[in-house]
């Protein structure tokens, strides 16, 4: 068992229209993707980190992946990329919270579903997490940006980051992903931004 705590800001996209109906609005359940397939990439800034007395505190993680609702159990195939200024042993950690290797509320929550793992990569990441400055990139893999609030009067929830998080829907203007076999550019699909907080330790 290693202990680990991770929390910060959050921010995702991926090709459903908003108000994504994979999320829980006003407490309901969310069902299948808009088109049948889910393309996705998700972004996370750790402003306070650490690992086995590893700090991993301001650096940045993007995943990018997807997965097929017809599928049996609908894997996710992804890649991973982590902040170019981790050292060695901040990388490894990172990777193996993210992909699930840790146990934890990252397994718990969404790796579990990872299915196949195309890249680990390391990656020039600039993150805004700042409301209408949404923005992703991740080197020449990941250009993703948003500007546009989705008004809703429930409470909208994502599983990623948990359900204790609320957060804001939001349109995305630009969302691409080119990283082989993944290969994709959407213009105005929904995106959510809220905060996270993962530890080794999950709530029962």
């Amino acid at each position: 068992m290693h202990d680990w705590a991770v929390s910060g800001s959050y921010f995702e996209v991926c090709n459903c229209e908003a108000i994504c109906p994979c999320r829980s609005v006003g407490g309901a359940l969310g069902g299948r993707s808009t088109y049948g397939d889910c393309r996705f990439a998700l972004s996370w800034l750790v402003i306070d980190g650490r690992a086995d007395g590893v700090d991993l505190s301001n650096r940045s993680v993007v995943m990018a992946g997807w997965y097929d609702d017809n599928e049996d159990g609908s894997p996710w195939r992804v890649a991973l990329y982590i902040d170019d200024r981790a050292s060695d042993p901040q990388f490894d950690a990172l990777t193996s919270i993210f992909l699930g290797r840790r146990g934890g509320a990252t397994f718990e929550q969404f790796a579990r579903a990872i299915g196949e793992v195309h890249n680990v990569l390391r990656a020039d990441i600039t993150l805004s997490h700042v409301r209408r400055r949404w923005s992703i990139r991740a080197s020449t893999f990941i250009d993703v940006a948003a500007s546009t609030p989705v008004a809703s009067d429930q409470p909208v929830t994502c599983g990623i980051p948990g359900h204790k998080h609320p957060g804001e829907e939001v349109v995305a203007e630009r969302f691409m992903v080119e990283d082989d076999p993944l290969s994709w550019d959407f213009r105005g699909r929904c995106g959510f931004a809220t905060n996270f907080a993962y530890r080794s330790e999950v709530e029962a």
